[in-house]
């Protein structure tokens, strides 16, 4: 079956509020019109170029007033058909709940996904953005301490009967895990160290091998160049440094770079503007009997 994503349209996104260091409201305004036809364009580009590397898309229409809701890496955990919906820390994007709610009961009733589950009372948790899904390693990658709760970690476990590795986050410039870590094929990781603190970075080495580390420097983690969508041997993300194109395609990869830029000024880039929707424990187990 061929990867599928879920994107939001982009025709309502914009920047006029602050919830991480890198959104620039006053960028945005400088001209709107300008921003909003690059945002489509991006947004166009992006989806083109995942389905030209063999990905279906399901789409979610934009709404006025929710402009992050371009970013449906947020929206929740899916796995192996089951769906933990998010609950957003910041009230500028608690409207989104309700929206990507809704647009999962209708996958789930054309059968694209099997179950939709509600996070317990007192857990904030935004999604894949905080909790990634290693295929090679056959357990979660779980960021908390900026938007998600420690208290979702156990949350996870007990959704989708899976094991984790929890990732404090240190800083708020990379306030969820996928703006600064990326898994992909064949056990490499993709990293920034220095959004990390001492003891998430020690269970980062002690999971992957030092010829698997594949490290993002200052400039390239800034490009928001490792929150990137992963196909095989394809790797998707902004428009990235020469320095991180070759280390990558020393490893084997392809990149294809795009020009994010009007959605790192809210600060997000090609894995949060996606929701993986078919991923499967199952794929690993049949791997492994191979």
């Amino acid at each position: 079956m061929p990867p599928r994503f879920l994107m939001t349209e982009a025709d309502h996104y914009d920047v006029h509020y602050q919830i991480n260091p890198w959104m620039r409201p006053d960028a945005w305004r400088v001209d709107p019109a300008a921003r909003r036809r690059a945002a489509l364009r991006a947004s166009g580009t992006l989806r083109a170029t995942l389905e030209a590397a063999g990905a279906e898309i399901e789409s979610v229409a934009g709404m006025a007033g929710l402009p992050d809701l371009v970013f449906p890496a947020n929206a929740a955990i899916v796995l192996d058909g089951k769906v933990l919906l998010a609950r957003f820390r910041h009230p500028e994007r608690q409207g989104e709940e309700e929206v990507f709610r809704a647009a999962f009961e209708s996958l789930k009733t054309r059968g694209l996904v099997d179950e939709v589950v509600e996070l317990p009372d007192g857990v904030l948790q935004e999604g894949a953005g905080d909790s990634i899904w290693d295929e090679g390693r056959g357990f979660f990658w779980v960021g908390y301490g900026q938007r998600s709760t420690e208290n979702s970690i156990v949350v996870i476990e007990q959704t989708f009967r899976k094991s984790t590795v929890a990732l404090e986050l240190a800083t708020d410039r990379f306030y969820h895990l996928d703006t600064c870590f990326c898994p992909l094929t064949g056990g490499k990781v993709l990293y920034y160290p220095a959004a990390f603190t001492p003891r998430a970075l020690a269970a980062i080495h002690a999971h992957v091998q030092p010829h698997d580390r594949i490290i993002a420097t200052d400039e390239e983690a800034a490009a928001f160049c490792v929150n990137a969508v992963n196909i095989g041997q394809e790797v998707v993300m902004a428009a990235p440094p020469a320095s991180l194109r070759a280390k990558l395609e020393a490893h084997g990869f392809h990149v294809t770079g795009i020009d994010l830029s009007p959605f790192i000024l809210s600060g997000g880039g090609a894995y949060c503007m996606t929701l993986r929707l078919d991923r499967n424990s199952k794929a690993r187990m049949l791997c492994a009997a191979e």
